[in-house]
């Protein structure tokens, strides 16, 4: 009716819209509730109408009339056929800017009808359906149930089209792309797959063939298009992808950049090696050139930012150098890689040089970091990467590392007992974190090079005066627990395992070059009770060996020295525990057929096999504990009768050819033949009634020879 025509004064017009209200809630038939709506959303086109306004226009109409709106195929006479759809999209619009309505059932339910409209041909008229829908849409994103319910029904796929048609609107569909991956990267990957692939496809070709300013702003849109899976790898399209990535990078860092320019490429080539590892690159001359070229160009970031760092400028480039990192990382593990290197010798030589010159560079940084900067994540970045390169290279640097010893052990210290809230920064790996069970491990990542370090004199005084012991033995017992939560179910090397692997590593250099810590500090009396209870628990359970001769080695070292502690005084737990280790040690060997004769040669048992080459040395130094452990436990004498080894020793020794035994595996033997000969009668009796002094004389086995021979 022409009285509700709007006026052209915005005070006026918000008292037209309450008499619209009132029509649309009094409304006797359609047409008077279409002329009242159509001034509504003309009013709501045009952006006048505060919160309050708009929460207003729903309470007078609710779901219900956009819903009929929608639904509605007849169109007033003379208007064009979508007019009551436009309509109904323009009132969910106007709710959707209430984050409580845009996450409310009744807009979730019309997300098919979003996809429909992103993905039907758009004609001029259709237009601002478009910009409705995809108003409606960046609002349920931003909601709770949002992003689940639009990967759910459809929505990444309808956004991909749109963006590949090039229709109105797809640099939109791209952006609200870029949202759903921010927070449902996995979900969108695993539902969609081959529609993202089509849009990295497009991306990654604009990429390599534009030569504008473009480029660079497509290194900050790709990151997001890049799943952690080895999807990429596995897939053509996404080899390809990857080619034409590694082709757009390599012509941008050849050239002569700024640091504007340089800093989202870097960071691209970073999101790729985090992804895929070095497998984008390609090997020959070429792809070496650019590996090198990578690296040394982080190396050269690190060194500007970090060696005369600025307070604000370092806060600036934080992201960047934590990129940087990522790419060193990968040069430290190429230049160690054998098997088809993609590096030249000299090629490595060169780059081990930059990059000790890069890690001076970070050791110079940390050794300036303040107290109240240890929740950055930055500095967690920093001490992460250090703790690879003190794992891999341990004669570069070795001053600046003992001096920046105690910091390192304090940082750990810090996150381990409170806990690392921050985590704004990404911490991006080549390997998996899972496992680890605590926000930020810090520690994790400096054990291997403690594992080094606690074999060299300087270091591990400066360790242990730190009281860095005490805290690897706290945190050997929380892993522990993490890891036994595990146990049951068959999951593949976690990181949590290697951890505790690692700080085995370390307690072995203690127990052999510190003796008297051991015995000194309580802590390793509850590290005792721990690897008593936990061998037992270990050894039965499939891929775990490695882990079980850590701990079953570690465990009898330990026991020689705290001998007399109360936990190993004819305790159940430590009969178990021995009767665990003998079990661990006498299974190792077996006699296998040799192709083409009748004979018998000593082999590693299959279920040791896989793993020899990680167990062997911790075997050999096992034997050795056991041999020593046996005169001062009268129970491992009774442990190893129960279990009959003497007796299948001997069939092994009888049955197999004596060339096919090593001599390092007889001297084993005969170290704790020997010992249970001298310590037990019974022990002594059942070797010489199992022809124990013949096969010591046939192997050679002068020391036992003496012993049995011996009244």
């Amino acid at each position: 009716p022409p009285s509700l025509a709007m006026a052209s004064d915005p005070a006026d017009g918000h008292s037209t819209l309450k008499r619209c209200l009132g029509v649309l809630r009094d409304a006797r038939n359609d047409s008077e509730q279409f002329a009242a709506l159509l001034l509504v959303t003309k009013a709501v086109k045009a952006g006048e109408l505060d919160a309050k306004t708009r929460r207003q226009i729903f309470d007078a109409i609710g779901f219900t009339f956009p819903n009929r709106l929608l639904t509605s195929r007849q169109p007033p006479a003379g208007c064009p056929e979508h007019t009551f759809r436009a309509l109904g999209l323009t009132l969910l619009a106007c709710f959707c800017t209430d984050p409580e309505l845009a996450g409310h059932s009744q807009v979730l339910n019309k997300i098919p009808t979003f996809n429909d409209i992103l993905v039907s041909p758009c004609n001029p008229d259709s237009t601002s359906m478009i910009d409705d829908v995809y108003q409606c849409l960046s609002a349920v994103v931003a909601t709770t149930r949002g992003p689940r319910e639009l990967v759910t029904k459809g929505t990444v796929s309808a956004l991909c089209q749109a963006y590949l048609n090039g229709s109105y609107g797809s640099d939109r569909a791209l952006t609200l792309l870029l949202g759903l991956l921010a927070v449902a990267e996995a979900r969108c990957w695993q539902r969609d797959a081959p529609h993202l692939l089509a849009v990295l496809s497009k991306l990654s070709n604009d990429f390599l063939m534009t030569e504008d300013m473009t480029k660079f702003e497509l290194c900050d849109v790709l990151p997001h298009f890049i799943p952690l899976s080895p999807l990429l790898t596995q897939d053509s399209q996404g080899c390809k992808c990857l080619h034409r990535l590694y082709k757009g990078l390599a012509n941008i860092l050849g050239s002569k950049l700024s640091q504007s320019q340089r800093d989202p490429a870097l960071k691209l080539a970073a999101c790729l090696v985090q992804a895929c590892g070095s497998e984008w690159i390609p090997a020959g001359s070429a792809g070496s050139k650019f590996l090198a070229l990578l690296v040394n160009l982080a190396c050269v970031e690190v060194r500007l930012t970090l060696e005369e760092p600025d307070p604000l400028e370092v806060e600036g480039k934080k992201e960047v150098v934590t990129a940087c990192y990522i790419l060193i990382e990968m040069g430290i593990q190429e230049c160690l890689r054998e098997e088809k290197p993609l590096l030249e010798e000299m090629q490595k030589v060169q780059l081990m040089r930059i990059m000790e010159e890069a890690f001076g560079a970070v050791i110079f940084y940390l050794r300036q970091v303040k107290q109240e900067e240890l929740q950055d994540p930055f500095i967690f970045a920093s001490v992460r990467i250090l703790g690879a390169w003190m794992a891999e290279e341990t004669s570069s640097l070795k001053q600046e590392i003992c001096e920046l010893l105690p910091f390192l052990v304090h940082y750990a210290k810090k996150l381990f007992k409170e806990g690392s809230p921050a985590a704004s920064l990404p911490q991006p790996e080549l390997v998996s974190t899972e496992g680890s069970g605590l926000p930020q491990d810090a520690l994790r990542f400096l054990l291997p090079g403690f594992c080094h370090l606690t074999a060299e004199d300087r270091p591990r005084d400066i360790l242990i005066s730190e009281g860095a012991p005490a805290l690897l033995c706290e945190y050997f017992l929380h892993q522990w627990e993490v890891l036994t939560s595990q146990l049951e179910s068959s999951t593949p090397l976690t990181s949590t395992e290697m951890s505790l692997q690692t700080a085995c590593g370390i307690f072995l250099n203690l127990v052999v070059t510190a003796p008297d810590l051991i015995r000194r500090e309580k802590t390793f009396s509850s590290l005792m009770e721990l690897l008593l209870k936990s061998l037992p628990l270990l050894l039965p359970q499939k891929d775990h060996l490695v882990l079980a001769a850590n701990v079953a080695t570690l465990g009898l070292m330990m026991a020689r020295i705290l001998a007399s502690s109360a936990v190993l005084q004819e305790t159940q737990s430590a009969k178990d525990f021995f009767g665990a280790a003998i079990c661990f040690l006498s299974q190792a060997h077996t006699a296998q057929a040799v192709p083409g004769s009748e004979a018998l040669a000593a082999a590693v048992s299959p279920a040791y096999a896989s793993a020899w080459a990680d167990v062997r040395e911790l075997w050999f130094l096992g034997m050795q504990a056991l041999a020593s452990c046996v005169p001062l436990f009268p129970c491992l004498t009774q442990a190893v009768l129960q279990a009959r080894w003497l007796e299948s020793l001997s069939e092994f020794l009888t049955r197999v050819a004596p060339a096919s035994v090593d001599f390092e595996l007889i001297a084993a033997f005969q170290g704790v033949l020997v010992e249970l000969a001298r310590a037990s009668q019974p022990c002594r009796d059942a070797i010489l009634s199992h022809h124990g002094g013949e096969w010591a004389n046939l192997y050679g086995m002068a020391a036992l020879e003496q012993r049995l021979s011996e009244q």
